[in-house]
């Protein structure tokens, strides 16, 4: 019987905690799990209690956004280095390179096994343009008209079937306020 009637309490207060009190405390779990014995408390996917991947999310017009999970090249030598020597790279993945502010920025791919989409992004956070299926392994140089702050580089045929151009809107999520574009 005082089983029973601890069980039921305990149902009560997390049932209470659920529908009556705020949604979050310190730490970030709800209170209703808080106040959860820590037996019956599920576990959280090892990806909930990560930090954020940064990635770069693409909205072109009339159709989805595409969200591409990215490295992110942010000094001289990560940048001179981008993504060299690799031979694969996953479908929803790629590099951003950024750079301190917008100029005419020129890539090429020594030592690149991997034919590349290069998509250059203005620091108003539009695309300022797109070298499609670059070649690897070579020294040819790469650029767009114009300036821009960042370069995004996926898997060659990504920007065509995502509908990518000049003008698509993008947005990073998951990086410091610092590398977002005004």
């Amino acid at each position: 019987m005082r089983r029973t009637l601890a069980k039921n309490a305990l149902g009560l207060c997390v049932l209470l905690c659920v529908h009556g009190c705020p949604t979050s405390v310190a730490g970030g779990e709800s209170k209703a799990e808080a106040h959860k014995p820590a037996s019956t408390q599920p576990a959280l996917p090892q990806a909930s209690r990560a930090k954020a991947e940064p990635q770069v999310l693409l909205m072109p017009p009339g159709r989805d956004s595409v969200a591409v999970r990215v490295e992110v090249a942010r000094t001289e030598d990560e940048r001179r280095r981008g993504l060299m020597f690799r031979k694969r790279m996953e479908q929803d993945a790629g590099m951003l390179f950024v750079f301190e502010r917008p100029e005419r920025l020129t890539f090429w791919m020594r030592n690149t096994y991997i034919p590349l989409d290069m998509v250059f992004i203005a620091a108003s956070m539009r695309i300022q343009g797109v070298v499609e299926n670059a070649e690897p392994l070579t020294d040819a140089s790469r650029s767009v008209e114009g300036e821009s702050q960042y370069v995004l580089e996926v898997n060659a045929g990504f920007s065509r079937r995502y509908g990518l151009s000049k003008g698509t809107a993008a947005r990073f999520e998951g990086m410091p306020q610092a590398d977002q574009g005004k």
